[in-house]
């Protein structure tokens, strides 16, 4: 099995140079702690002694070589272009208001991962729930 020779990000990808010389790359938002991450935390990680793995002790994330070899890019879907239309919505917070990882929600919003039909009714519901919210904002 190819090990782990370089890692690179460029161009909104994180770059994966294997010790055969193969180059591969994936988009940055499939991984959303790094997406969020600076350059600094960004390029504080090591590559794992069996050279099949890369790690960010500061953000805890872990990405193995076999996430380079999927092929899957990031696919327009009505989550996406939901908090595309609403920047201002906290993707944190949102994921936190409905009771799940701001990683897999981030991954939706991405198209990396596709929800459930019952996932996406829970994500619906609570920008339902956030929009009444606010219709109930007085500013006395």
């Amino acid at each position: 099995m190819e090990k782990i020779d370089q890692i690179w990000f460029a161009e909104n990808r994180i770059f994966m140079k294997a010790d055969t010389g193969r180059v591969f790359n994936r988009p940055i938002e499939a991984f959303p702690l790094l997406k969020n991450a600076s350059e600094e935390e960004r390029h504080d990680f090591r590559i794992g002694k069996f050279g099949d793995d890369i790690r960010w002790d500061s953000l805890d994330e872990d990405i193995h070589i076999s996430s380079f070899l999927e092929r899957n890019e990031p696919q327009k879907n009505v989550i996406g272009e939901v908090f595309a239309q609403y920047p201002q919505i906290n993707v944190s917070a949102f994921a936190a208001q409905i009771g799940i990882n701001k990683s897999l929600l981030a991954k939706y919003i991405y198209g990396i991962k596709t929800p459930s039909v019952a996932r996406k009714k829970d994500i619906e519901n609570g920008l339902h729930e956030f929009a009444e919210k606010l219709l109930r904002v007085e500013l006395a």
